[in-house]
């Protein structure tokens, strides 16, 4: 068998007639551990012991949430648009800088439900955040925010560096 040349290594490329595998010489093999098989009775759905794991850290305390966003911009603005459903609006922290977006904020739980109630439980429930660099700088003072539906969207217009202005000089 020849040796592939740095090039075909590097871009993964295969003659077809070679039949080198660079996985089986160049890794080595590491074996799994098996888990333990979960058992469920044909009489009661199976539940996970922890319906909230997917939420929390590894001491149990509640995760933070990040807000999934949509960031987009038309020639004059850049807007983003995040989902905060079942968060009224004095629950949410907005800091705006010529940069960066913080969205901060908490959803509450309106209702206490024992966790042997649920058979799924994937909403998140707590406090949430997230950080979003700009692409351009914007103007802080003529921002705005308005949630509906649940949908809050931001509208930061961009700042024009093209734009000048003329100034005359004073006597005196």
């Amino acid at each position: 068998m020849k040796k592939r040349s740095f090039f075909e290594r590097l871009s993964g490329s295969v003659p077809v007639n070679d039949d080198y595998d660079a996985f089986e010489e160049d890794l080595p093999v590491q074996r799994r551990q098996a888990l333990p098989a979960v058992q469920a009775t044909s009489a009661a759905p199976a539940q996970s012991p922890h319906p909230q794991t997917a939420f929390m850290h590894e001491d149990d305390e509640p995760a933070e949430g990040q807000l999934p966003v949509d960031v987009y911009q038309t020639p004059s603005e850049i807007v983003i648009r995040t989902f905060i459903a079942g968060v009224r609006p004095d629950e949410i922290n907005l800091s705006i800088s010529r940069d960066m977006v913080v969205i901060e904020g908490s959803r509450a739980e309106r209702e206490t439900i024992a966790d042997t109630e649920y058979f799924n439980r994937e909403l998140f429930w707590g406090s949430f955040s997230r950080t979003i660099l700009l692409p351009q700088e914007v103007d802080v003072e003529n921002s705005s925010a308005s949630a509906k539906d649940g949908l809050l969207t931001l509208i930061l217009p961009k700042l024009d560096k093209a734009r000048q202005t003329k100034l005359r000089v004073k006597a005196g």
